[in-house]
């Protein structure tokens, strides 16, 4: 069961993600068929998404490094939770999932979702 205070919350996560961002794409690679095989199947989900870079005092060269962005999706009409290996769209550049945190504070309502996103090779 959703608690109001999480859904106001998610709410108020998803107001200021439509107003100051931007729209993009979370893509999530399907492997192929083990006995089959084939080719990765890509699925793309559109978001809301407001795409940030860190600030200097976290980037420590191991865990975050120059040029990784940390990025602000909302929860709302998102049909899955971003995760490590999908593919974020931001600014025109893909950005693979390196760390994700979902914030689901209840266990349950998503309230917004915080994914450190690197520049994909």
């Amino acid at each position: 069961m959703v608690k109001p205070l999480y859904a106001r919350l998610q709410a108020t996560a998803q107001r200021l993600i439509a107003k100051f961002g931007q729209v993009g794409v979370v893509t999530r690679l399907t492997p192929p068929d083990p006995v089959i095989g084939g080719e990765p199947v890509a699925t793309p989900y559109p978001a809301t998404l407001v795409p940030m870079a860190y600030e200097d005092r976290y980037i420590d060269g191991t865990t975050i490094k120059t040029g990784d962005m940390q990025i602000y999706i909302s929860s709302v009409g998102l049909a899955i939770e971003p995760t490590v290996g999908d593919f974020v769209t931001a600014n025109g550049t893909d950005y693979a999932i390196v760390n994700g945190d979902p914030n689901k504070y209840d266990g349950v309502t998503a309230v917004i979702f915080i994914v450190q996103g690197r520049i994909a090779a």
